[in-house]
């Protein structure tokens, strides 16, 4: 059954505007390191990696096979940095504020990273 896009949308767009505000992101990560990972709907070459811009949106997830997962807090420049680059040469996609039921945007992390990072640098190119 096809979902709402408005919904996803909009946890998108408040994942954008929170990420910023607050200067980081959070995702679940395992005992053994790995992160929550899910399969991509759009691409089954691809998985996809969730994130939350809200440590009480990540902490819902904390059930079945994340249920030893640790919210845990990823800087946003280093997830611009680091992370979003990583997985864009790993062919990753960015699963940015999943609801309840793992439904939501399924986006590409250079898109992402443009996003998080409009507005920071204007200052620097002028002169």
């Amino acid at each position: 059954m096809p979902q709402n896009d408005t919904i996803p949308k909009e946890n998108y767009e408040r994942f954008i505007t929170r990420a910023k505000a607050q200067g980081e992101v959070y995702g679940l990560q395992g005992p053994d390191g790995a992160w929550a990972v899910c399969p991509s709907e759009e691409d089954e070459e691809a998985d996809v990696i969730v994130f939350w811009s809200d440590p009480t949106d990540a902490a819902r997830h904390q059930k079945e096979e994340w249920s030893d997962y640790a919210v845990t807090p990823v800087a946003l420049d280093e997830f611009v940095e680091a992370w979003l680059k990583g997985m864009h040469e790993d062919g990753s996609i960015v699963g940015p504020n999943w609801d309840e039921n793992l439904l939501g945007l399924e986006v590409e992390p250079i898109e992402l990273a443009r996003r998080l990072t409009k507005g920071a640098n204007e200052g620097k190119r002028k002169k």
